[in-house]
Formats: structure tokens, sequence, C-alpha cells
């Protein structure tokens, strides 16, 4: 009996031993403890193993006059964080158009239509100058394209330099004046040199504006009522509808000259004309060639034309005190 007694205590000590054994090796071995990881978890992981995209900037291009946007350019889908360079040749290439224009989209760029004044002595106004800085544009895109944001068109309106008090003195003297000739028979030809001088009579030419004899004149088309005659075409005298136009340009050219204004933009003919000495002449062409001249004088000017049997006569006027205020500065 106390054999038994012996033996079973053994047997009973052994299991303890053996549980013991089994339990440490549960809470030691990280297999066995290795446990399912959670959907939370799981997510969390997958978002660190991602790697960030970076944010997608964009930059908005507003017009100032209308607060609408122009264009929204998303600089990384154009390449500014891989090659600057081909990036600022696309906004060159861009802000070149939405100044200038296309063949299918007139441009923002505006040249300045001139004030005139009429049979009655009221203006008629015209239109200021407009002009976007292509430049400036460029380099404000460039900046936003680091962080994204918003970009003003910089545009740029200028107005005629002239007070409106002055307007019922600016005839009252001629500071500049000349007369050229013509054959009054030839009646396209009269007709022309008519229609053209009357185009640019009474324009007020204020300090510091730019004079554009074809957007004062406009197309020299049947529909404006010019009649055929020769002109000269690539170095040869042929009939067109218009001839006779730059004969006026070119009285202006030589009235104007007398007043030392800057010029800029001035053609001559390919061929001689009789009308006015050699190379004293002022060719233009809708749209391909233009007389151009800037008022550097410090006075404001007022173009009159007289036109005559045969004669045409371009006057620069203006007023008795600013003809002294022109011949101190001169």
């Amino acid at each position: 009996m106390g054999k038994r007694k012996c033996v079973f205590a053994i047997l009973l000590m052994a299991s303890f031993v053996l549980m013991t054994g089994c339990t440490e090796k549960t809470a030691n071995d990280p297999i066995a403890n290795k446990t399912k990881p959670t959907h939370h978890q799981k997510q969390t992981t997958e978002k660190s193993s991602k790697k960030e995209e970076p944010k997608q900037m964009e930059v908005k291009v507003i017009d100032p006059r209308t607060k609408s946007i122009v264009r929204t350019i998303h600089p990384s889908e154009m390449g500014f964080h891989t090659d600057k360079e081909k990036y600022r040749k696309e906004l060159e290439n861009w802000a070149k158009e939405l100044a200038r224009g296309t063949e299918t989209t007139p441009g923002i760029d505006q040249r300045m239509v001139l004030d005139r004044i009429d049979e009655n002595g009221q203006i008629i106004k015209g239109k200021p100058q407009v002009i976007l800085k292509e430049s400036e544009l460029v380099e404000k895109v460039m900046e936003a394209s680091v962080n994204g944001g918003e970009v003003e068109l910089p545009i740029y309106v200028t107005e005629s330099e002239y007070k409106p008090e002055d307007i019922p003195h600016l005839d009252d003297v001629v500071l500049a004046s000349f007369s050229t000739y013509f054959n009054s028979g030839v009646v396209g030809r009269s007709k022309n040199i008519e229609l053209s001088a009357q185009a640019i009579n009474n324009v007020i030419v204020g300090v510091n504006d730019i004079f554009s004899f074809n957007t004062m004149v406009g197309p020299g088309t049947a529909e404006n009522g010019y009649q055929p005659a020769k002109e000269i075409i690539n170095k040869k005298l042929v009939d067109g509808i218009g001839g006779g136009i730059c004969q006026t340009s070119s009285t202006l050219f030589n009235s104007i000259d007398q007043l030392g204004v800057k010029y800029i933009e001035w053609h001559n003919h390919s061929l001689s004309i009789g009308y006015v000495p050699a190379g004293r002449d002022a060719t233009v062409a809708y749209g391909v060639k233009d007389f151009r001249f800037q008022n550097t004088t410090g006075v404001p000017l007022l173009i009159k034309t007289i036109y005559g049997k045969g004669k045409l006569t371009v006057e620069i006027r203006t007023s008795a005190e600013y003809q002294a205020l022109y011949a101190k500065s001169h």
C-alpha cells in the first residue's frame, strides 16, 4: 500500500512538470505567440508602406478685367519639375499667342485708336492702347508653379494724353505743313486720296501717343468706298483697289517729320514715286506695312488735312500756348 502511494505521488509530480514545461514553451515561443493582425492594423501597415504621392499643384490665370479664369495650368503635367526650360518655352509660346492672337483668335494686345474731333467740335472717342506684358506673365506663372495659386494677367492700358479743355485751341497755330500734287483727272486715285485724307483729319495725337495710319484709315477696300487705281506692288505698277492711299501717308510723313517725332514703323516704296523726293515716302499696305510714329514733341498735336483739286496738304497744329512750350524745348 505504501508502495502504491509512492508511485502515485511520483506520477503526480511528473504531470506537474510536463504541464509547467508546456506553459513556459507557449509563453516563450514567438511562433506560438504570433496572433493574426486586426483589420485596423492591416490598413495602417498598408498606408505606411505606400509612398505618399506629391500634391497636384495648379496655377489659375485670371483676367483682371473680367475676373474670369483664362487658363488653369498644371505644372507637374507640363514638366515643371523635370524640365524647367521646356516648361518655360511652352509658357512663352502661350503668352505670345495670348497677347498677339492667332489666325483665328484675336489677341489681347490692341493698338491705340486716337480720338478725333467731328464737324461740330465734339470728341469722337477712340480706344486705348492695351498691352499684355508677355515676359512678366511668364515670370509670374513660373513663380506660382512652385506652390500653386492664382496669377493675374499683367495687362497695361494707356489712354490718350491730352486735356479735354485744350480741344477748342488745338487748331490755333500750324507747327508744320506739307503739300503734294496729283492729277485730279484720274478719278479713282483722286477719290482714294480724298477718303484716306478724311480718315486722318482732325485726329488728336496726345503726348507720347502712337499714331497708326492703318488703324485710323482702315482697309482700303471697295466696301469702304475705295476705287481701282494704279499702285506699286513688288516693284511693278499694277491696277488695284485703293491706289493713292500712299500719297496721303507720304504727305503726312513729310509734315510730321519736321517736328522730330519717333518712328515706330516706316517703309519706302520699292520704286521711286514722283509726288515726294526720293526716300521721303511712306508706303502702307493694310495688315502688312504701316506708318506709325510716337508723339515725342512734349505737346498734343492735331492733324489737319486739306484736300483740293489736284492738291493735298497735311498740317500739324496745336494751341498758341503749346506752340510756345514746343519752341522752348526745341
